[in-house]
């Protein structure tokens, strides 16, 4: 039987202003992420999804001083997490102070996300790290035939 190759995609956008919290933003995400059952198959992804959310968001608030837009894109392959915010500047990572309560954002969403990207938009900035769920166990991956 042919495997469908057209791409089938489901998405959520939220609106968080300033005065919102990243616990509603993380509330949200893991609502929509239940729709996906990940909370069964993939709890560690759940986790790390809701930390990076959090993160995100925090530094579109924190650095941006901008409101929210956060995104969850689930193409089957990956689930794509964006935040964008009106700011043009885009993150950079630095090595964090020991001592600093903060600084440590995408050293986080690099080491739990498969990959991140930020880059410029007309209005400000998208930040998107990529998460993908492990294949079931009684699931044999094979090559393309």
């Amino acid at each position: 039987m042919a495997k469908n190759s057209s791409l089938k995609a489901v998405g959520w956008a939220r609106s968080l202003p300033l005065d919102s919290g990243v616990k509603e933003a993380r509330d949200w995400t893991r609502a929509h992420l239940a729709t996906l059952d990940w909370a069964q198959r993939a709890p560690e992804v759940v986790d790390a999804v809701l930390l990076t959310v959090s993160e995100l968001v925090t530094n579109a608030h924190v650095h941006a001083h901008s409101a929210a837009q956060l995104i969850l894109t689930w193409d089957e392959e990956c689930l794509h997490v964006t935040v964008h915010d009106s700011s043009p500047q885009l993150p950079e990572q630095r090595a964090p102070d020991a001592d600093a309560p903060g600084g440590r954002g995408l050293v986080l969403i690099e080491a739990l996300s498969h990959e991140w990207h930020a880059y410029p938009c007309p209005r400000g900035k998208n930040v998107t790290a990529c998460f993908q769920p492990s294949a079931p166990a009684d699931t044999e991956v094979t090559g393309a035939g």
